[in-house]
């Protein structure tokens, strides 16, 4: 019941915003995220808020995360999605977040879709993989590709929402860990998951291409109430996600890629065991002193290598290999991957 009253009055009190920003002349925007196509169809995502006529809410640089938070979403909006001839209408969802699904036969590379609402428009990448990839990449952002110590709580909370991309540190060894995978399968799709609300996708995206990680979409969620619970289920949007991603792409196995500060260990776990041809390694950052036994790498007892890297088998057959950073992960990765070891140099992270 208290839970249920939370959620009116929030969306009252947004309503009410609405209301007054419509009355000084504000217009429904669309703000373009990364999206991703494949086999004939193409995923386009944004979402739809209020923001003045001369202001584009894509521009915004340099704004701490708490005020990214500030947004005026637009549900129930007709956006007019295009892409390569193909043309559809969707409506905003409860959160203004648009998710258009369009068969249409895109090259491999970037394509750009138009979003149009009313007189406003701008336009969406979409990351084109080619019908014949056979391996992709799943990426994690908090504790994988960015530092956040979600283990600790107050500090997890002071990065996100007082600190814009720019002053975010990268996990050690894990830009070149992706790269390195895009380099030796240049056709992998990468993908990148969170459960990071979907108002700091601006800055994830320049962070991830300032560091130097390899473009691709970004599947983010909604923080805040719903009508059944004070915050929204992150677990279930990875695992929803996943399942669209196997539904998406038919034909890629995937390198699933987090860390065991949360829930990955036993998400990727679940995946492997539902979708055991599927997955063709999951790999995990360790951010705990002592990472804890998780079902998926119990048995048998793991390989340690010179660099605190381990590697066992989970229940379903699939690789899960264990280190402090991308280097180490990228190690463990090699065999499995059917290649062979760079022996240059044990600080050399190439294939």
């Amino acid at each position: 019941m208290l839970v249920r009253t939370a959620y009116r009055l929030e969306t009252g009190l947004r309503e009410a915003a609405s209301r007054v920003a419509l009355r000084i002349g504000w217009t429904a925007a669309v703000l373009p995220y990364p999206g991703y196509g494949t086999q004939g169809r193409a995923r386009v995502l944004g979402r739809v808020l209020l923001a003045p006529t001369a202001t584009d809410p894509a521009a915004r640089r340099g704004v701490p995360g708490w005020q990214r938070l500030l947004t005026l979403e637009r549900p129930g909006v007709d956006v007019v999605v295009e892409l390569g001839g193909s043309r559809r209408t969707v409506r905003s969802d409860e959160g203004g977040i648009v998710d258009a699904t369009l068969d249409v036969r895109m090259p491999e590379g970037r394509a750009t879709a138009t979003l149009t609402v009313g007189e406003r428009y701008d336009t969406a990448t979409v990351h084109v993989a080619p019908d014949d990839a056979r391996l992709g990449v799943v990426c994690d952002i908090d504790d994988t590709a960015w530092v956040t110590n979600l283990h600790d709580p107050l500090r997890a909370v002071w990065r996100t929402l007082a600190r814009s991309s720019g002053g975010r540190r990268a996990v050690p060894g894990m830009a070149g860990l992706l790269q390195a995978l895009r380099g030796r399968y240049p056709d992998a799709p990468v993908v990148y998951l969170s459960n990071g609300p979907w108002n700091l996708a601006g800055p994830v995206a320049r962070f991830l291409e300032h560091s130097g990680f390899p473009a691709g979409p970004l599947l983010m969620t909604d923080w805040g109430i719903t009508p059944r619970a004070w915050f929204r289920d992150g677990q279930a949007h990875k695992r929803s996600s996943l399942e669209r991603l196997v539904e998406d792409f038919p034909q890629v196995s995937w390198v699933l890629i987090g860390d065991d500060g949360e829930h990955d260990p036993d998400l990727y776990g679940e995946f492997a065991a539902r979708h055991p041809d599927r997955v063709a390694a999951i790999a995990l950052r360790q951010v705990v002193p002592r990472p804890r036994e998780r079902a998926v790498a119990d048995d048998p007892p793991p390989d340690s290598d010179h660099d605190g890297s381990t590697a066992a088998r989970a229940p379903s057959g699939t690789l899960v290999v264990r280190a402090p950073d991308g280097t180490g992960l990228l190690r463990g990765l090699r065999d499995a991957l059917g290649v062979e070891p760079d022996r240059a140099g044990d600080d050399d992270v190439g294939w």
